[in-house]
C-alpha cells in the first residue's frame, strides 16, 4: 500500500510514460553503440524501461531546497555500460532528451506550464506541477 496521493501517482505514471517513449526511441538509435552492463537485461527483457536496455531514463521529485527554480523533478539519465562513455555522445543523448521532453510534455499535461531546464550539471522540468486536473 502507498501512502501517497493518488492523483501524486496519476502524475507520475503519465511522466513515466513519457520517459519511457524517450527510451526507446533512443533505444531503436543507439542501443549497439556501446555493450551493455553484463548485470543489466535486453531491452524489452523486463516489464519496466528503467530496468532494461542501454538507458535507464526518468524523474524524481525535488522539494528545490537551495534551488534557483524551486521545486519540480530532477531528471535522471544513465547508460548501463562499463565502457567509457564520450563526453559528446552524453550531451548529445542530454539534448535529444530535453527536446523530446520540450515536445512531449504539452502533449502529457495539457495546458500546463511545464519546462525543462539545466540546472548546474543535470536537467530539471518546472513548472506547473499541481494536481488539480490531473
Amino acid at each position: 500500500m502507498s501512502l501517497r496521493h493518488p492523483k501524486v501517482l496519476a502524475w507520475e505514471l503519465r511522466l513515466k510514460a513519457v520517459f519511457d517513449g524517450i527510451d526507446e526511441e533512443l533505444e531503436r538509435k543507439y542501443a549497439n553503440r556501446f555493450p551493455l552492463h553484463p548485470a543489466r537485461a535486453k531491452h524489452g527483457d523486463t516489464a519496466n524501461r528503467e530496468d532494461d536496455g542501454l538507458f535507464d531514463l526518468g524523474a524524481a521529485f525535488s522539494a528545490g531546497y537551495g534551488s534557483e527554480f524551486g521545486s519540480g523533478y530532477s531528471v535522471q539519465i544513465r547508460v548501463a555500460t562499463l565502457k567509457q562513455i564520450p563526453a559528446e555522445f552524453i550531451r548529445a543523448i542530454e539534448e535529444e532528451i530535453v527536446i523530446r521532453l520540450t515536445k512531449e510534455l504539452p502533449r502529457a499535461f495539457p495546458g500546463r506550464d511545464l519546462r525543462v531546464v539545466r540546472e548546474g550539471h543535470a536537467f530539471k522540468i518546472i513548472g506547473d506541477l499541481s494536481l488539480g486536473t490531473v
